[in-house]
């Protein structure tokens, strides 16, 4: 199939740059893996917490205005008869499929139903895409760009025609499946060119963008990059949403072209691998030390790392804490070198290390 030769074209010549991040991110793969020791506890905390900032992201990369602290609270007392907004609505139904893919990652399959299906549980909430979520597009759509404050900053590039979209998502896929199962290309360069690819296409009317981070993290985890559950990838997208869209853009360009060229896209997909690897291992340090707290301890470790300084008055305001335990929990973080402290006085302020 021509496209299938297209993909292995795409990836016969990968700069140097492109393995050197390639090696790190595995690197830290094998450190995590190797010595990961959290408690059951709190990766199930890491994992609520990885959730909701996940769905906010995720949401509002494409428009959406919530930000996770209203979102803690639509999760906390949802009621999925009636949504106030199309933004909770989005919301909602990101939040249950990412934990769906958290929870079942391993029983899932890449394959056009469950791609389909995907699409279906991603909008099951919103009344607007009642007829058309869980199919392919009838009608010819664009990628645009969305800027920070949700508006339309225009058109990337035009997307694959609805009538051949069947035939290039059916392709993608089974290219898809057959490089990792022969191994004959390093896992993270088929998850990227995978990725590219389907935005490429932009197989469904609404709901892409999402739908193709939801794909992230369920490759990731079949591939054995077990502590995306722990770090939001899409939190690392949306704070780097600019990059992501030009990423996109340079080598979506080159597709069909003859001198197609990944390199844009990897390099990007790379650099936010990299970070999350990186926040990772922080964690397996970092967590460690929560055994040592008690939750009011934890509270004010929690909000220091929120926070670029703080005030023990302020900390105690904003969490609810009594002054004097904040000294208390403070002057703990000092002895066991997790936090310092800046100035004199009553200008005294800290911040984690």
């Amino acid at each position: 199939m021509n496209h299938i030769t297209h993909f292995d074209k795409r990836l016969e010549q990968i700069p140097n740059k492109i393995w050197s991040k390639i090696a790190y991110v595995d690197e830290l793969k094998g450190r995590w893996s190797a010595g990961v020791n959290l408690s059951p506890e709190v990766l199930k905390r890491l994992k609520r917490s990885v959730l909701v900032t996940s769905t906010g992201a995720s949401t509002r990369i494409e428009g959406g205005k919530l930000s996770d602290e209203e979102i803690e609270k639509m999760i906390r007392g949802i009621s999925i008869e009636k949504f106030s907004n199309r933004d909770e609505a989005e919301a909602q139904g990101y939040f249950e499929l990412l934990s769906n893919v958290f929870n079942a990652w391993d029983s899932l399959k890449l394959n056009e139903n469950t791609i389909k299906h995907f699409h279906q549980e991603l909008l099951k909430y919103t009344q607007k895409d009642l007829l058309h979520r869980g199919r392919y597009k009838s009608k010819e759509n664009q990628v645009r760009m969305i800027g920070p404050e949700g508006e339309d900053m225009g058109v990337l590039f035009d997307t694959t025609p609805a009538y051949l979209t069947p035939k290039e998502v059916n392709e993608l896929v089974e290219w898809t499946n057959q490089a990792f199962e022969s191994k004959k290309y390093h896992p993270l360069l088929i998850i990227g060119n995978f990725i590219v690819e389907f935005l490429s296409i932009h197989p469904f009317e609404d709901g892409n963008g999402r739908l193709s981070r939801i794909l992230t993290n369920l490759l990731l985890l079949k591939q054995g990059y077990l502590y995306t559950p722990y770090v939001s990838h899409e939190k690392l997208i949306e704070d780097s949403k600019a990059d992501y869209y030009l990423a996109l853009r340079n080598s979506q360009k080159t597709f069909r072209t003859g001198k197609e060229d990944l390199s844009f896209w990897l390099d990007f997909f790379l650099k936010i691998l990299s970070i999350q690897s990186e926040l990772a291992i922080e964690l397996m340090t970092s967590e460690n030390i929560e055994s040592m707290l008690s939750s009011k301890q934890l509270a004010v470790w929690q909000y220091l790392q929120e926070t670029n300084d703080a005030s023990p008055m302020e900390i105690a305001k904003k969490i609810n804490i009594a002054r004097i335990t904040v000294n208390q929990v403070l002057n703990k973080l000092l002895k066991i070198k997790r936090i310092e402290r800046i100035g004199q006085g009553s200008g005294i302020r800290y911040r984690k290390k």
